[in-house]
């Protein structure tokens, strides 16, 4: 852009940063479309019971779980991956076992399923190595 004034130019320089709104807004719309997608889980309803919670301290546990239409589920830090049966399972968290073998290994179990598919999936974990299981649960609500 050049402005003249009495005969002379000279150069004004300015940013434009309409470019970069746009490029900030379309990288906005991304993530908040993908946010859904990328925190995706296993829906368990959790019986309620008295339990201590997990320290703060500890590794991020692998959580095997099991639905209330019988699937299995592993789920490492934010990945849940589709167990097809307990063979399936028992090789997955094997596998996880083997890269850290101090990692907890908890049992999430929905509230619905029968106790025996809790306790196929306990000797799941036992046949990958697991020696410690924790249970997940849902705190009680005082008020009732």
């Amino acid at each position: 852009m050049q402005i003249r004034t009495r005969g002379k130019s000279r150069t004004v320089a300015e940013i434009n940063v309409v470019p970069y709104i746009d490029v900030m807004l379309v990288l906005l719309v991304i993530f908040i479309a993908t946010a859904p997608v990328v925190m995706q889980g296993v829906t368990v309803d959790l019986p309620k019971a008295e339990a201590e919670a997990m320290n703060e301290d500890q590794l991020t546990p692998i959580i095997a779980s099991v639905d209330k239409a019988g699937q299995y589920y592993v789920s490492v830090d934010s990945n849940s991956v589709k167990a097809d049966d307990l063979t399936a399972l028992s090789t997955l968290v094997g596998q996880e076992l083997a890269k850290d073998p101090k990692r907890p290994v908890v049992v999430q179990g929905d509230a619905q399923v029968p106790y025996d598919a809790v306790i196929q999936l306990m000797n799941a974990l036992k046949r990958s190595g697991v020696t410690s299981v924790g249970l997940v649960t849902e705190p009680l609500d005082n008020a009732s």
